[in-house]
């Protein structure tokens, strides 16, 4: 089937689930809603149980072994279900999902998530604001930088000091979350080789991020969870040579994005084994949430750093990569030309980056510098209190989100005038696009499940939160 009758196909089931969908609306609005009251189990046929997909999930080996005597309808017993995880090595993380197959045909597909479980927005709630983007930046492990500017720009807003950062620090925010976009992608474009048996890929993809996590290293301190973009601006300044470390990394990588060009994008059995898997239609995405490459992948140009600027993305060029088929190839595709944009987007952050402090200079929410703490007793009561107290938010709420490399991740806070957040919520991308995968997968081959997971490219870090 070529990709002109796939999409058709997609669009015609498309519109077959609208019409029913309308059906069922109208026939609520009449007031001739259908009961929806439970059957006891003892009421229920054998029929019943093995059409409803939770109840064969609860059953025990008593009522299956029951089941088994009894006479099963020849077309119910050409459909299994099967459990793909949580421990597959291609599911990016501890993911589930429940399959119902007509001989290798996926009919359902059921994601099951929680596994990964880490209460993070709780433990959040127990955090001082200073100490909350050492909690955050674990969530996607893969962009912990985008998760703690998000954290940090919402702390700003409450403060009200969201336009006083200085210049520097948002030109620095700017860098790292490019520069971490581009990492993230490279670790897709290694993955998602793996995933298909490209297993050179792999090893080039590592390659690259690898010299990427060493300039975080030298600026942070750390490869990953960096805890450096803080309320106020960053934790340090650019360290010496760093304009020199960044032309390396843009002068290294695109010649190696043309390597890629020639190893999968167009390589025949690449294309053939992407191109046409894991449909989905932009009223589909639209309607579940989902944003980031997923979305763009069905034509929707939806880029939060255009749509809805944040930091100083509206003083620059990019443009915003979007697909045609919203395929697996094309979420593929986009990933890979991202990496270019943000390679065009740092050029002009190190044309325009200015000097100046690198956070805000408010005592309330910065500590003194190292240099006086050895100096003054008002700077070391100053700094132990700001690290163990934390600083007071004013009451309210504010949400922000920003484009991470996964879609739309926003930061939700609800303040009630203490050092700690009264309610913290994450609008992870991940979580909104895992639920994408059943209308990716139905329909289609149990031998591309694992190929329309990797084109997600979900971490389920931030699922399980």
């Amino acid at each position: 089937m070529n990709d002109a009758a796939v999409n058709d196909a997609a669009v015609n089931d498309a519109a077959v689930n609208d019409a029913a969908v309308n059906d069922i609306v109208g026939t609520i609005r009449a007031g001739n809603e259908p009961a929806q009251g439970l059957k006891p189990r003892s009421e229920l046929t054998a029929r019943e149980l093995l059409r409803e997909v939770g109840a064969v999930l609860r059953m025990s080996e008593a009522e299956a072994a029951k089941l088994g005597d009894l006479p099963l309808d020849p077309a119910d017993d050409q459909t299994m279900i099967i459990n793909m995880g949580p421990q597959h090595p291609s599911t990016h993380g501890v993911l589930r999902l429940m399959l119902e197959l007509q001989g290798e045909t996926v009919l359902r597909c059921k994601p099951i998530i929680g596994y990964l479980h880490t209460g993070m927005e709780k433990t959040g709630e127990n955090l001082t604001y200073m100490q909350g983007g050492t909690n955050v930046t674990r969530m996607d492990y893969l962009s912990p930088l985008n998760n703690e500017l998000v954290f940090s720009m919402a702390t700003e807003k409450l403060l009200g000091i969201d336009g006083d950062i200085p210049e520097r620090a948002v030109w620095m925010r700017m860098l790292l979350s490019e520069l971490n976009r581009m990492s993230s992608h490279l670790l897709f474009m290694a993955t998602n080789g793996m995933d298909l048996g490209a297993v050179s890929m792999m090893i080039y993809g590592w390659r690259e991020r690898e010299e990427v996590l060493r300039f975080f290293q030298k600026v942070t301190g750390l490869r990953m969870n960096h805890n450096f973009i803080r309320p106020g601006g960053v934790a340090a300044d650019l360290p010496a040579g760093w304009r020199d470390d960044v032309l390396h990394l843009l002068e290294m990588i695109p010649p190696r994005l043309e390597e890629y060009d020639i190893l999968m994008t167009g390589q025949p059995i690449w294309r053939e084994r992407l191109q046409g898997v894991g449909v989905i239609t932009s009223q589909e995405a639209i309607a579940l949430g989902a944003t980031g490459p997923i979305l763009r992948s069905t034509g929707v140009p939806w880029d939060l750093r255009r749509d809805t600027p944040y930091l100083h993305y509206d003083e620059v060029e990019f443009d915003v990569i979007v697909g045609s088929y919203g395929d697996a190839f094309d979420r593929y595709a986009i990933r890979l030309n991202e990496i270019r944009e943000s390679i065009r987007i740092v050029h002009q952050i190190l044309d325009r980056m200015p000097t100046g402090d690198y956070r805000i200079q408010n005592k309330k929410v910065t500590p003194p510098p190292r240099a006086r703490i050895d100096e003054s007793m008002e700077a070391l009561i100053h700094h132990f209190k700001i690290f163990t107290e934390g600083f007071k938010v004013p009451e309210g709420e504010v949400y922000v989100a920003i484009e991470s490399p996964r879609g739309e991740i926003g930061c939700y806070i609800a303040s009630d005038g203490s050092a700690t957040p009264y309610r913290l919520h994450v609008r992870a991308p991940s979580f909104v696009n895992i639920q994408c995968l059943p209308h990716m997968m139905r329909g289609g081959m149990i031998a591309d499940a694992v190929a329309v997971i990797s084109s997600v490219d979900p971490v389920l870090g931030e699922v399980d939160r």
